[in-house]
C-alpha cells in the first residue's frame, strides 16, 4: 500500500546545476559550518554528508530534520557565499507514496450516459471534500469502469505520505457523498503504471531508463549499494578524521 521512499534522514534541496557545483566545492566547509549553526540553536540534528544530486543538492543528517533545522539548514544554504538565492528552492524531507482506491461511485455522472467521469472531475471532488486536507496527489488519478456492463467506476489515486504511510491509514475505508452516491476508500498496491527506479530511488521511471550512471543508496544517498551502505559510512567518517576542515 505504501512505497518508501529514500531515508527521511535526508534533506532535499533543489537548486540550479550552477548552484549545485559551487556549493560541492567546498562540501567540507559547508557541513562545519552547518553543524556549527544546529549546535549552537541547540538542535540534536548534525550533518553527516552532502551529495550531489540530479535536482540539487542532499543533505543527509543523523536523525529526521524538524521545521526548525529546516529553517537553519535553509538560511545557511541561501546565503552560501557565490549562491544565487533566486535559484533555490525551499528544502524538503523525502516523501512515500501510499496508493488508494475509491469504490461505489458512478461512471456516468447524473445518469447521463454522455457525461462519463473523468480525470478533472476527481480532482474536484477530492478538492471539495474536507477529508482530503491536506492531501497531495502524486500523480493524476485513473478512472476504470468495473465492467462493461456496469455503471460504476473504480478510481485509483496515488497520494504523498510519510515513511509509515499515516495520512493513507487516516482514508482508508472512510466514506464520503458524491451526489447520491457514498464513496468508500480503500488501500490498495501500487498500480504497475506508477514505477520507481531501484538505482536512484525514485518515481516515474523505469531502472533501465535511469539516467544516473552509479547506484544509489536508498539510506544516505551516496553512489554505492544498499549492501554497501555499512563499510561506506565507515570510509566516509575515516576520511573526514584524516582530512578535517
Amino acid at each position: 500500500m505504501t512505497t518508501k521512499g529514500p531515508s527521511c534522514k535526508q534533506v532535499i534541496f533543489p537548486m540550479s546545476s550552477n548552484n549545485r557545483n559551487r556549493f560541492m566545492k567546498n562540501s567540507a566547509i559547508h557541513i562545519a559550518n552547518l553543524n556549527r549553526n544546529l549546535n549552537n540553536a541547540k538542535s540534536k540534528v548534525s550533518v553527516d554528508i552532502i551529495c550531489p544530486d540530479p535536482a540539487g543538492i542532499t543533505i543527509v543528517t543523523n536523525k529526521v530534520s524538524q521545521a526548525s533545522d529546516l529553517t537553519i539548514i535553509e538560511k545557511y544554504v541561501k546565503n552560501s557565499e557565490n549562491i544565487d538565492s533566486s535559484q533555490v528552492d525551499m528544502p524538503c524531507l523525502p516523501q512515500s507514496k501510499s496508493y488508494l482506491k475509491i469504490i461505489s461511485i458512478p461512471y456516468f455522472l447524473n445518469g447521463n450516459l454522455q457525461d462519463r467521469l473523468n480525470v478533472s472531475d476527481v480532482e474536484t471532488i477530492i478538492k471539495q471534500n474536507h477529508i482530503f486536507n491536506n492531501i497531495t496527489l502524486a500523480s493524476k488519478p485513473r478512472v476504470i469502469k468495473v465492467s462493461p456492463k456496469s455503471d460504476m467506476a473504480i478510481i485509483w489515486i496515488d497520494i504523498w505520505d510519510t515513511q509509515s504511510g499515516t495520512k493513507a491509514k487516516g482514508l482508508i475505508n472512510r466514506c464520503f457523498n458524491v451526489g447520491s452516491f457514498i464513496a468508500t476508500i480503500r488501500g490498495t498496491n501500487a498500480n504497475p503504471g506508477v514505477p520507481q527506479c531501484k538505482n536512484c530511488w525514485r518515481w516515474e521511471h523505469l531502472t533501465f531508463l535511469c539516467k544516473i550512471q552509479e547506484s544509489k543508496c536508498i539510506k544516505c544517498n551516496s553512489p554505492h549499494k544498499l549492501k554497501n551502505h555499512h563499510k561506506f559510512r565507515w570510509c566516509c567518517k575515516a576520511n573526514e578524521k584524516s582530512n578535517p576542515p
